[in-house]
């Protein structure tokens, strides 16, 4: 019998792409033992999942100090994992694996080290490009584990799963109308649109359709997120009472939307995950290719400055500057009239 752990050290959706790694090694060795090592507030993605047997949550603050980075290590050490798949890459895990005496250890090659670091003894290359609908992001980390074991049909869509008490959820069931989930910020500043942007998507929706928007949002950004509120026009169609903290309880509340408009970022990959339609808006900064997934122009399609506005992203001096002194600039760029044409004609398919 394996014992596997998989380190994902990063954000939820990451977590979330990377179970991929543990449903398909559960292929390859069905009888192994897969731990998965997340930070704790990530956990919420992965519970229940059937190819994972353990969560191992960590703190994100704490494993940045050294003292605990090493402690960490040497207790992976004591349990003798045969196999170790580090799809983060990054310094913490890479000294983790380096450390954890597993015999395979599996991680990607540092683009600028020539031959490769030690720290695994199979060191993967990033695909250089897509080849198949998942996008890159997914591919890369099934290759991952492609590239080391015989993987037969290998699986590419991530999934959540939910008990069946979890699928009883019912805090939306006094809501006769549909409910729109609307990732109103991102992660980062660099994610998010223009406040009055997001509130016209927000307006256009509910003057046109008959349904109900629910926001979602950090729980540190909830100051924001009555801003955007503050300004919208029509209230009465805002649910802004029902709000979940957890990761989990995001997991439970977007089951019972109907479909998601949001930011780029991991809840567009729950709500993939959990079979809900997805409009994607991608910020300038981030690229498509890699990300946006299983794209079919109806169930899922997204829109980005780039397709809209390929000059803007030429190396012009002056466009430079302009991003220089303003690194909001291009996202300023992706207008609501950019958007709403392709939203509408989205929606239109699902109402």
């Amino acid at each position: 019998m394996k014992k596997i752990l998989v380190i994902q050290n990063k954000r939820i959706g990451d977590v979330l792409l990377a179970s991929l790694i543990a449903t398909n090694l559960k292929k390859v060795f069905p009888d192994s033992v897969i731990d998965f090592m997340v930070y704790d507030y990530t956990v919420g993605v992965i519970e229940q999942h059937p190819a994972i047997d353990n969560i191992i949550p960590i703190k994100e603050k704490e494993l940045k100090k050294i003292p605990n980075l090493i402690k960490t290590a040497f207790q992976i050490r004591k349990k003798k994992y045969d196999i170790i798949m580090d799809p983060y890459a990054k310094t913490q895990s890479r000294i983790i694996s380096l450390l954890s005496g597993a015999k395979t250890r599996i991680g990607y090659k540092k683009r600028d080290k020539n031959p490769p670091l030690p720290f695994y003894t199979h060191n993967v290359s990033f695909l250089k490009e897509k080849s198949h609908p998942c996008g890159k992001s997914l591919e890369d980390r099934v290759h991952l584990v492609k590239s080391v074991f015989d993987v037969q049909n290998p699986d590419y869509v991530p999934k959540i799963y939910l008990t069946e008490n979890e699928q009883q959820y019912n805090k939306l069931d006094k809501y006769d109308k549909p409910v729109i989930m609307f990732g109103i910020l991102g992660s980062t500043p660099q994610k998010s649109m223009p406040y009055e942007y997001i509130v016209s998507l927000i307006d256009f929706v509910t003057e046109n359709y008959d349904v109900y928007a629910l926001f979602n949002y950090s729980p540190h950004q909830k100051a924001n997120a009555q801003s955007i509120y503050d300004a919208c026009k029509h209230k009465d169609k805002i649910i802004f009472d029902i709000y979940e903290e957890s990761i989990r309880g995001f997991v439970l509340l977007m089951n019972k939307c109907k479909l998601l408009i949001a930011n780029e970022g991991g809840t567009v990959h729950i709500s993939k995950a959990l079979n809900r339609p997805t409009f994607t808006i991608f910020s300038p900064y981030v690229l498509k290719d890699h990300w946006a997934s299983f794209e079919d122009g109806k169930m899922h399609t997204s829109i980005h400055l780039l397709d809209e506005k390929p000059d803007l992203f030429s190396t012009d001096r002056e466009q430079r500057k302009k991003i220089e002194e303003d690194p909001s600039y291009l996202y300023k760029q992706l207008t609501p009239e950019l958007i709403l044409p392709q939203l509408d004609a989205f929606l239109k398919q699902h109402f």
